[in-house]
């Protein structure tokens, strides 16, 4: 079965191109194109898409309003687009539920694979460029951001604090799985947990939350 994907941006050679790249593999299907975050937020509900490209800055609705729609309606999986590596907005928009993060300059074989991954249900957290902007912009937002998840309410984790730690450090699945001395099997079942115990989203939430509450502090190996 292919993966759906509508790709949004107020660009039309941006957009165009994306679509391109996406169209031109076997098991990837482009269902609809918008210019705003009004058409993108009416095409995920006309389309059902598995995954939305969304840029951040476009008119009549910017991208991380309609993130938050979209999230907010939908199963569908947001992947926010961004000229700048260190945008205000992206931070906003993973809080929101998106599940990672692009820069326009994103080579062609990362784009798919980026596609494939989201709408299996993992996050865009291993890039190096994800790591830095959520430990700079919590390092910066830290004292100021109202965390719902206390302390007390992680250490009820037990078996499974470990494994959000060494999520939150932009490990795999696999790569968690080494370092513990377990299966890959038990470590999804600790992930499902936390995000269950913490009422999390996804993966995102998950690191987010970790560095807000300093289980990780950024920065750190």
């Amino acid at each position: 079965m292919s993966v759906r994907v509508v790709v949004a941006d107020d660009q039309e050679l941006v957009r165009s191109g994306f679509s391109m790249i996406l169209e031109a593999q076997p098991d990837i299907e482009v269902v609809a194109e918008a210019g705003d975050g009004a058409e993108a937020v009416a095409a995920v509900e006309a389309h059902t898409p598995d995954v939305l490209l969304l840029d951040i800055r476009m008119p009549v609705m910017d991208g991380l309003e309609a993130a938050r729609r979209v999230c907010a309606r939908s199963d569908c999986k947001v992947v926010m687009l961004t000229t700048f590596d260190l945008d205000e907005y992206v931070y906003e928009a993973l809080y929101a539920g998106a599940s990672g993060f692009l820069l326009k300059d994103v080579r062609r074989d990362d784009l798919v694979q980026a596609v494939r991954v989201v709408a299996a249900g993992d996050s865009l957290l291993a890039p190096a460029v994800t790591r830095r902007l959520v430990a700079d912009i919590v390092r910066r937002r830290r004292e100021a951001a109202a965390s719902d998840v206390t302390p007390r309410r992680l250490e009820v984790l037990a078996r499974e604090v470990e494994t959000l730690r060494l999520l939150a450090r932009g490990l795999s699945n696999s790569e968690i799985a080494t370092t513990l001395f377990v299966s890959e099997h038990t470590v999804k079942t600790h992930v499902s947990n936390v995000l269950s115990k913490l009422a999390l989203r996804d993966r995102v939430q998950a690191v987010i939350c970790a560095y807000e509450t300093g289980l990780v502090a950024p920065g750190s190996p």
